[in-house]
């Protein structure tokens, strides 16, 4: 995997090219150029001391304990030399300091200390102990007006606007460099009250902590949910809330573990339905669990993660931009990123984090057309979904600090695309849990084939390694948002449709009282080369059998996807219905993709 933008200084942001010019007309783009990150002070608590408090050689460590047992691990950290610079007692991981370079050794020996590890192979800024807000950039005003761009109608996203834009009660998480809270288009959706600085481990909430040390967590938080107000651009989700949550450290601009748990349990802890993470956690792009520091790392942000998912957060991330296959890792270049990089051999045990931990949804990027972009990472099992990032001169339009609008490309611009729509998801129905939704990214997306000529795309045209499920489709997520809970059924296990064959596929019914409503909705997703081959009905538990549509045979269009409404009043509710397709000619085939039932 590469380093996430070409930066003067290491970075793990998961952006491939970048430009941060101000166009002068929407989806204007610029030479891809490299850029220095801004130097600005850090965000974190003055609470963690002053400036004085600090040492040279200042390491941090995530020290790892059974949550019962953290008052004793504490005391051990400063019985071995260290201090306790924060703590997440829910799931016993501890942020420590120490200058002794035998620090984790003596803790590890320690009845009651599960894991220890180093996080960085570089000294704990002094910034971390007398920090400064970052600045809050002066705005220009933009004369731009929202137009469509290829990335929204590439996912639907302009039709789904005008069916729902999501709404206010979720909050979607940026975990990035910071958010511009006083932009245009982000004001009008941005959540302070909620937004922090996680740099350095700690939560700072002070007013402007959150703001962005860069431009990148500005442009993600754009993409998510730019305000639908005439100005610039839109997001995938405009009605949602975003807040920022600011895990970067200045001027290094990297994601330390300590950072990336902070920002977890507080997403947890604050409610937000989604959050998305265009990163890996530095300064190992991958972490292997045979490193005793990089063990600690994974248990520290997957105690993280998994809180945050139980409180009912999902987490979306970037795969990653080195063109490299997650599936079958067998070095890494790019490690460690804070000091001296090593070339190393690697398995797949090693793991690329937040993006390939359990729960996470992990998405790759399509550039314009949806191809799978240059850069993108891929991975059979590893990819979940697909999503615009960009690719060559056709970027991402979004949002920049200042009141600015520009394009980058990466997953880092695919991932908040993904967020987006699992917002919409999560609006059409607020009793989701993260799982809920993690199967309605899957089940919904489009699927996309492998091309031909590239051997390194393995799996089937419902699940590869370029695009997982498929690229995502804000359309149907807000689809959701008129099925009543508890009324809606769906099948999305693929059944073959062969030439000549008649198929079916099942729905079963159940705790809907009396018959089917004479206003039954029945949605059709059928990948199928020429539609004018079939012929679909639904059929009842009593074996009543509903026309939906037989296809004039000329019809040449590929695909069906569409919502049929039912008189079914005569039939019983409960019970299994069945989508069957007939196949009545030869030389084109398909797959029922899924279907659904709205009583």
């Amino acid at each position: 995997m590469l380093s996430a933008m070409a930066l003067a200084t290491p970075t793990a942001f998961a952006t491939a090219a970048t430009t941060t010019t101000t166009p002068t007309v929407p989806g204007a783009v610029s030479a891809p150029a490299a850029q220095a990150p801004a130097a600005q002070a850090p965000a974190v608590p003055a609470a963690a001391g002053s400036a004085a408090g600090w040492a040279a050689g200042t390491r941090a460590y995530l020290v790892i304990s059974a949550p019962a047992d953290i008052a004793a691990a504490k005391a051990a950290v400063a019985a071995k030399g260290g201090t306790v610079f924060s703590s997440y007692d829910q799931i016993g991981v501890i942020v420590a300091h120490s200058t002794s370079a035998g620090f984790a050794a003596a803790l590890r020996t320690v009845t009651g200390i599960q894991q220890v590890g180093a996080t960085r192979t570089s000294d704990v800024p002094a910034d971390a102990y007398s920090p400064a807000l970052p600045a809050n950039p002066a705005q220009a005003a933009t004369t731009l007006t929202e137009s469509n761009r290829w990335d929204m109608t590439q996912i639907k996203a302009d039709q789904a606007w005008s069916v729902s834009t999501g709404s206010p009660s979720v909050k979607v998480g940026v975990l990035d460099t910071g958010v511009d809270d006083q932009h245009q288009d982000l004001a009008p959706n941005f959540d302070a009250a909620d937004s922090v600085s996680c740099a350095y481990g700690k939560p700072d909430a002070r007013t402007g902590a959150w703001r962005d040390v860069d431009t990148h967590g500005t442009h993600v938080a754009g993409t998510i949910a730019a305000a639908k107000n005439g100005k610039g651009v839109i997001g995938v989700a405009p009605g949602v809330k975003i807040a920022s949550v600011r895990i970067a450290e200045p001027t290094s601009t990297l994601f330390y573990a300590e950072n990336t748990v902070c920002g977890f349990v507080w997403a947890g802890d604050h409610g937000f339905k989604v959050t998305n993470n265009s990163y890996y956690t530095d300064p190992w792009q991958f972490n292997c669990p045979n490193d005793l520091d990089q063990a600690a790392i994974i248990e520290g942000v997957k105690r993280a993660q998994e809180y945050a998912e139980g409180k009912g957060s999902l987490q979306v991330a970037a795969a990653g931009n080195a063109n490299y296959d997650l599936a079958n890792k067998t070095t890494d270049t790019e490690s460690p990123n804070d000091s001296t990089k090593v070339t190393r051999t690697i398995t797949n045990a090693c793991i690329d984090i937040p993006t390939e931990l359990p729960g996470v949804v992990t998405v790759a990027a399509t550039g314009s057309g949806s191809g799978k972009a240059s850069y993108s990472n891929f991975g059979r099992g590893v990819i979940d979904v697909a999503a615009p990032g960009g690719d060559g001169a056709t970027g991402v339009y979004s949002t920049l600090p200042g009141g600015k609008y520009g394009t980058k490309s990466g997953t880092s611009m695919a991932s908040p695309h993904v967020t987006g729509v699992a917002a919409l998801i999560a609006s059409s129905n607020p009793s989701l849990t993260p799982a809920d939704i993690r199967a309605r990214l899957a089940s919904q997306a489009n699927d996309l084939a492998c091309p031909a000529s590239d051997s390194r795309c393995t799996g089937t045209t419902a699940d590869n390694s370029f695009f997982g499920e498929g690229q995502v489709d804000a359309l149907k997520a807000v689809g959701g948002a008129t099925q009543p809970t508890g009324t809606y059924f769906e099948n999305t296990a693929d059944v073959a449709i062969p030439d000549n064959t008649t198929v079916e596929s099942p729905i079963t019914v159940t705790g809907v009282t009396g018959n089917a409503p004479a206003t039954l909705k029945v949605g059709v997703d059928i990948k199928h080369t020429y539609r004018g081959d079939l012929v679909l009905s639904l059929v009842a538990p009593d074996g009543t059998v509903y026309l939906l549509e037989d296809f004039p045979n000329s019809d040449s269009t590929d695909n069906v996807a569409k919502t049929y409404t039912v008189n079914a009043s005569a039939s019983a509710a409960n019970g299994t219905w069945k989508l069957r397709v007939k196949d009545g000619a030869s030389g084109d085939t398909g797959t029922i993709d899924a279907w659904n039932l709205t009583f």
